[in-house]
């Protein structure tokens, strides 16, 4: 049976790449070095209010209503305050916790047996992030997965970010692809999939077992999500998978 698509489009972190976990090591390992998890009453209240805060503040950094050293700058500090910790430099935490960061190796399961089967297929795979252009690169280099990937394409690089069109149009134009053998395949529904919808490519929503929701409106439509099903919408189609395994299917 002959391939529909030629290029695949990966998110990285919560599509390939286990951020939740990672940073829990990245952040536990940044606490202890700067001597401030005794400060603390549990490790795992500092991270609610931590990935609280960071999800809020990514958000306002992605709408561009506050800068990345805004971001950086205050993640730590505002994620401290309900704790009265003192004697500690926001700055310094977030660098630490970066360097870790790009450490950090865990992947979703069967994440590069997939990879290399679609390899092994002739698909050409490349990154489009949102993530920081000194960290997202690490990331690929420890966790071995830029063996399977030929371009990454990081936001902060080509000063857009997803979901605006502008990212995707760079990353096709950038591999010489036709968008009618594209696809798109991440876990936030208004980046990765409105975005890339939005651009005029297909696109897999990867639900990660029902970890990762789309919009009522979206699931009423679906019997079962988690089934390699797929909607319509405008001239592309959207398809929903609730493990990674299931894109051999699509593609």
């Amino acid at each position: 049976m002959s391939r529909k698509y030629d290029h695949i489009f990966f998110d990285l972190d919560h599509t390939l790449w286990d951020f939740e976990t990672n940073s829990r090591k990245a952040l536990k390992l940044t606490l202890e070095k700067h001597k401030l998890l005794e400060q603390l009453p549990s490790f795992d209240e500092f991270v609610k209010v931590y990935e609280a805060i960071n999800t809020r503040l990514w958000d306002d950094y992605r709408e561009k209503k506050i800068s990345k050293f805004l971001l950086t700058s205050q993640r730590f500090s505002m994620s401290m305050e309900p704790f009265d910790v003192s004697n500690y430099d926001s700055q310094k935490l977030n660098d630490c916790y970066l360097d870790f960061m790009a450490e950090q190796t865990g992947l979703y399961p069967n994440v590069p047996e997939i990879l290399a089967w679609l390899k092994l297929k002739g698909y050409q795979m490349h990154i489009i992030t949102n993530g920081f252009r000194e960290v997202q690169k690490k990331k690929l280099q420890t966790s071995g997965l830029n063996q399977f990937i030929s371009k990454v394409f990081i936001s902060e690089v080509v000063q857009s970010p997803k979901p605006e069109r502008e990212i995707f149009e760079y990353a096709l134009k950038s591999c010489n692809a036709k968008k009618t053998r594209s696809i798109m395949v991440g876990d936030n529904w208004e980046v990765d999939i409105v975005g890339a919808l939005n651009f005029g490519i297909d696109q897999v929503m990867f639900l990660n077992d029902g970890q990762n929701t789309v919009p009522e409106e979206i699931s009423k439509q679906l019997k079962n999500p988690m089934d390699g099903s797929f909607i319509q919408q405008k001239r592309n189609k959207t398809f929903f998978i609730g493990k990674l395994e299931e894109l051999k299917e699509i593609v």
